[in-house]
């Protein structure tokens, strides 16, 4: 099964990269394309992860996005420096979001997927 590593970076709800790569993932684990996706978020992008979140009535809720996308099998890790930079701790996190690192995670999907994109 051909594998995509999506590396975000950009706030959750400061524009739609993460929504749009969220869409995309979906669209991915369909049985149509049936691609394994990773998830990794970095920098500003793992407050993506923070479980409560309360978007405005009517606009999409990325916490429910990413519940979702989990549910299909997609594995989703979060930054340690960047949660512990944020004040964040594992508990803080959506059930199924690990924590991990840039050169002892990241690095291994990007070396084992076929496609890499950065958000």
């Amino acid at each position: 099964m051909e594998t995509v590593t999506m590396i975000l970076q950009s706030a959750p709800y400061g524009d739609e990269r993460v929504w749009n790569a969220f869409r995309l993932a979906r669209a991915l684990t369909t049985a149509v394309i049936n691609m394994r996706v990773n998830i990794f978020l970095t920098g500003d992008a793992v407050t993506t992860a923070k479980k409560g979140q309360k978007p405005p009535k009517e606009y999409y809720n990325l916490e429910k996005m990413l519940v979702e996308l989990i549910s299909h099998g997609v594995e989703v890790i979060a930054c340690k420096t960047c949660i512990a930079a944020r004040g964040f701790t594992q508990s803080e996190l959506i059930d199924g979001v690990q924590v991990g690192t840039t050169v002892g995670n990241l690095a291994k999907w990007v070396k084992y997927s076929q496609k890499v994109l950065s958000y």
